[in-house]
């Protein structure tokens, strides 16, 4: 029997151990990549984070009054440790409440946009902390304006979907649902009017509500109506006053509502403040000083506080991410954006563009869960649970199916979610935009499913927190820049 050449029986183990070295190195360098891949698209979040703290910790800087570039009024969360009318938490609106009156917003919503039937400068700046509070039992927010002169402050929800602006009124002719603060009285002001039905900015209140205006016989007065998704309304006459927003910042001839018969259950604030597109709103009425430009800040939770800018500053920021206003043909009052994808922890899903692009995509500080076509909520949905394996799952809760039983653990790690909008623009969510706490044993993605991919998509405000939101309308863009609310 021939005994093999030993060099060659040498060089043949030594290329076979090579050979084997160089696949486990490969294997390892491809393991540490995707593991490196993953942790650049990872959150890792202390649960403790999820839930507000006990006492107050603002997060709005104080005033400067050197500063005229900026005016800030600091306000608090309603049901939150920042308000000396805090009143604890079985005062607050439950989970159910909370996502029950979102989804009646969003059933709203759609009507209005599917439904022929409803389809109807200068660089000052001025900043009006934000405070979570609600509307129709919702996570919504509210800051509070002068009105009047003497000025009388009142607390109103801002709502970027709605263009009308009212609050109650003495003497309540109708009926006035109870608010935290006096209800403004017309009279006390020397800078009130009542507008004129025969008036081109009576004429302008359909386009605004949604209904035509009505004319009051014995005074020619013009009077408003309008009705929101959950049948609260607010009914009254159409005039103008003085809006202050800050010492330096006072809007004479400001058109708003005075409302004498309302109801629907506004968590106590005196009314809302329109941020919508259509001439009505403050954005439109107040165009030649602030240019068509605001922003806010959605506070994190309900124990801190954000803001809402009107104008551009004089510091121009270079980290804020812009993507251009879409224009779908039903857009209405509201901003739209243009989405083209959306990502899970670094993974994109694979949901075709034209998912996207029916309707488009608008984004309202009013609606608390963003909602997705089915098609690319299902491949969310999965990809998240896929990347979340580790973590033991629960039962859905309301309109939110896929949830977590955290209560193991201290700190977890979550993927990052990222959208991609038109313009080249990624915008990476916060940890606290992708998940909504309902109790430590039961965290939940927070995004829900329209009920048709034909349905526009909404960009809603859990997603937006973490960011302050720039809305550049005369510029015609929308930009993001992450943000502490300081």
């Amino acid at each position: 029997m021939a005994i093999p050449n030993s060099p060659s029986l040498f060089y043949f183990l030594f290329c076979s151990l090579l050979l084997l070295s160089l696949e486990n190195i490969f294997a390892l360098e491809e393991k540490e990549a995707k593991e490196g891949h993953l942790l650049l698209h990872t959150h890792t979040l202390h649960l403790s984070s999820l839930f507000p703290d006990a006492t107050c910790s603002s997060s709005v800087k104080e005033l400067n009054t050197n500063d005229n570039d900026k005016a800030s009024l600091k306000v608090v969360h309603k049901h939150g440790p920042c308000s000396q009318l805090f009143q604890g938490k079985a005062k607050a609106p439950t989970h159910a409440q909370i996502l029950r009156a979102d989804q009646s917003r969003v059933n709203s919503i759609q009507s209005r946009l599917t439904s022929k039937s409803t389809e109807r400068v200068r660089t000052d700046a001025t900043s009006i902390p934000a405070k979570s509070g609600t509307i129709i039992g919702s996570g919504n927010y509210i800051v509070t304006v002068g009105l009047g002169t003497p000025k009388k402050y009142l607390s109103l929800i801002f709502d970027t979907g709605s263009d009308l602006t009212w609050t109650q009124c003495q003497p309540c002719v109708g009926y006035c649902y109870s608010q935290k603060e006096t209800i403004f009285d017309p009279i006390k002001s020397n800078s009130y009017s009542n507008i004129s039905c025969t008036t081109a900015a009576c004429s302008q209140l359909e386009s605004a509500t949604g209904s035509a205006p009505r004319c009051l016989k014995s005074s020619s007065t013009c009077i408003y109506g309008i009705q929101y998704g959950d049948q609260s309304y607010s009914v009254g006459y159409f005039s103008k006053d003085t809006l202050t927003l800050s010492k330096s910042d006072v809007i004479p001839n400001f058109l708003f509502g005075c409302g004498q018969n309302n109801r629907g259950l506004f968590g106590g604030a005196a009314g809302l403040i329109g941020l919508g597109r259509d001439k009505i709103s403050i954005v439109e009425q107040t165009a030649q000083k602030y240019g068509r430009y605001f922003s806010y800040c959605l506070p994190k939770s309900s124990s801190s506080t954000g803001f809402l800018n009107f104008g551009k500053t004089r510091a121009k920021s270079k980290s804020i991410k812009y993507t251009p206003l879409f224009k779908p043909s039903l857009s209405g009052s509201f901003y739209a954006l243009q989405l083209l994808g959306i990502s899970v922890g670094g993974q994109n899903l694979s949901t075709p563009t034209s998912v996207y692009q029916s309707l488009g995509m608008i984004i309202d500080s009013g609606t608390v869960i963003t909602r997705l076509p089915p098609t690319a909520y299902s491949a969310l949905s999965a990809e998240f649970k896929k990347q979340m394996s580790q973590y033991k799952s629960t039962s859905a809760f309301s309109i939110l199916d896929t949830c977590y039983d955290l209560s193991s653990y201290t700190t977890v790690k979550i993927p990052m979610i990222s959208f991609f909008f038109g313009g080249g623009t990624t915008v990476d969510l916060d940890a606290t935009g992708t998940l909504y706490t309902v109790k430590i044993s039961q965290v939940c993605l927070a995004f829900a499913a329209n009920e048709d991919d034909s349905y526009v998509s909404i960009y809603g405000n859990v997603q937006q927190k973490g960011f302050e939101v720039v809305y550049d309308v005369g510029g015609g863009k929308i930009g993001f820049k992450t943000a502490s609310c300081s």
